[in-house]
């Protein structure tokens, strides 16, 4: 019987860093996913929720900070969301995939006291919220608004999906997810982390729009021995709030409400390293593929990083997993 799932991934963006907005947009892409293309699995990109604030700067430079750029943090901070139990966001989620049968894996920005934090969370559509993941390491100017993640975020997920092609019975596979954020997918430790405990479903929610990205995902599916869902935000000027082009150095976006600030790239990549959606480009949407999950153990056949291509007399991977003490 085959072992096989439809997974997508959403290139978008929030709407104009409304919470409300963005939650209304989930819920529509969710629902287009599952009843155009049958997806049981949806990956958003990277800050879907919140906001990615290309450009700003939030009034920082070093030894100096502006009270221009400290309104803007509040506003950020103000739209991040919450991710403890009975959260109201969070309880949305948790509803669209209940309805739709369909497992999330978003990009949000994480409120917890007055740090914001670039994460990922997972909700099951029997479960509800399962986890999350905090980038570990915010890139270059992320670091002034965002804080760093630890070691007690990066699960591996283990999730349930009805397999089958039409006209077949139904029947239950297992399978396990993870999610690395932008940039940490150049962290080679954290991918080992990740195959160590087994990802086949490689989630990377992302902004980097480079023609360039294109190789880094290749290589982590055939490296990894996973299929790799990248998730690219595209986005243009009017999907962002007015104010953002006065306080950035994009201000000569403002009239061009067409402008394309991030230019997506979303791809889904199987273990052999075959393109199987994308790259999509110059468009929001949505790609849909069937991931014959029979496909990781076909690659390890040759090549499986963290078991027989191992030499772990030579190398160790020692991970800290633990959450540091105030």
């Amino acid at each position: 019987m085959a072992r096989t799932i439809r997974a997508s991934v959403v290139q978008s963006c929030s709407e104009r860093f409304s919470l409300p907005d963005t939650l209304d947009k989930l819920e529509r892409l969710t629902r287009l996913a599952r009843d155009r293309d049958g997806s049981q699995l949806c990956v958003f990109p990277e800050a879907f929720i919140g906001g990615y604030p290309k450009y700003s700067t939030f009034g920082a430079s070093i030894g100096t900070r502006s009270d221009a750029g400290r309104d803007e943090y509040a506003r950020y901070h103000a739209g991040a969301i919450e991710l403890s139990l009975g959260s109201p966001p969070l309880v949305r989620i948790e509803a669209i995939s209940r309805e739709t049968g369909v497992f999330l894996v978003i990009g949000v920005i994480e409120r917890e006291g007055g740090t914001l934090y670039c994460s990922v969370v997972f909700v099951d559509p029997k479960q509800g919220y399962v986890g999350k993941h905090r980038k570990l390491m915010p890139t270059a100017a992320e670091r002034v608004v965002w804080g760093q993640g630890d070691g007690s975020t990066i699960p591996v997920v283990d999730a349930r999906f009805a397999s089958g092609k039409d006209g077949e019975a139904q029947a239950e596979v297992g399978t396990k997810l993870s999610a690395t954020i932008c940039w940490e997918n150049y962290m080679p430790l954290l991918r080992t982390h990740y195959y160590s405990l087994g990802t086949e479903l490689y989630c990377a929610p992302t902004v980097d729009a480079r023609p360039e990205w294109q190789s880094t995902m290749q290589h982590i599916s055939l490296e990894g021995g996973c299929f790799v869902l990248a998730a690219c935000q595209y986005a243009e000027a009017k999907d962002f709030p007015p104010e953002h082009f006065t306080l950035t150095d994009a201000s000569a976006f403002a009239p061009k409400p067409e402008a394309v600030i991030i230019n997506g790239g979303s791809v889904i990549i199987s273990p052999l390293g075959k393109v199987l959606a994308g790259p999509l480009r110059d468009a929001e949407g949505i790609l849909t593929a069937e991931l014959d999950l029979d496909d990781v153990p076909r690659k390890k056949f040759d090549l499986d990083v963290v078991g027989h291509y191992a030499r772990n007399d030579v190398f160790k991977l020692t991970v800290n997993k633990g959450t540091p003490q105030v």
